[in-house]
């Protein structure tokens, strides 16, 4: 296994073990973020490890020609009882996204160090937020209630981190906005799970996933 120096760069993709796993260590600075994301890598890791960075062999992704709205969907964003925002919240989102339960393995794991470096890239406009709210009658407010947070490549490129969900369906409802209110060719979802195959991401190679970052 590779490991990073402080020199900003990463191995070659052919390196990367059977796992998924291109090296270990380095750091979660903004140059060497944003890198990884430009060919296709992304940190992973818990409390207590070394950062370690994926390549995975299959790629999750979503092409908005095959997003999937379904008819109840489509029925709550008619009704207008939620509200969407971007870049309004976007600690409160990452906030969120880091303390939500999740019911399988791949929820993404933030660590207070990725939380900080993820508010860094945000305050350059490389990461972005998409922010769900309801009305609160009660406190005549609007909580928020869902979202999702990703990198920005600005190549027609998002690379989604995680989303999380207070309400049903409300992150759903983030999912679709950012597919359906911008011009991007590609949302990265890096690795599958039944809620993002719902709404028709699929799985792609590594290589042809590549091949179209460059």
């Amino acid at each position: 296994m590779i490991w990073l120096t402080d020199k900003v760069e990463f191995p070659k993709p052919e390196t990367t073990s059977e796992e998924g796993v291109i090296a270990l260590g380095g750091d979660l600075s903004e140059e060497r973020l944003l890198l990884a994301y430009q060919i296709g890598i992304f940190p992973w890791y818990s409390d207590g490890e070394p950062i370690i960075w994926h390549c995975p062999p299959e790629r999750m992704v979503l092409f908005p020609k095959d997003l999937k709205v379904s008819k109840s969907m489509k029925q709550l964003i008619k009704k207008g009882n939620f509200t969407i925002t971007e870049n309004t919240a976007f600690s409160e989102v990452i906030f969120n996204c880091k303390h939500i339960l999740r019911n399988d393995d791949f929820g993404t794991w933030i660590t207070d160090d990725m939380q900080q470096a993820y508010i860094n890239l945000h305050k350059k406009g490389i990461a972005k937020s998409i922010e769900v709210w309801f009305y609160d009658a009660d406190t005549k407010k609007q909580v928020l209630v869902g979202g999702l947070y990703g990198v920005d490549l600005g190549n027609g490129v998002f690379c989604g981190e995680s989303m999380f969900s207070l309400i049903s369906n409300a992150s759903k409802l983030a999912f679709i906005h950012l597919v359906q209110n911008h011009k991007y060719q590609l949302i990265d979802c890096q690795v599958y799970n039944d809620h993002l195959a719902s709404l028709g991401a699929k799985e792609i190679s590594r290589k042809t996933f590549l091949e179209i970052l460059s």
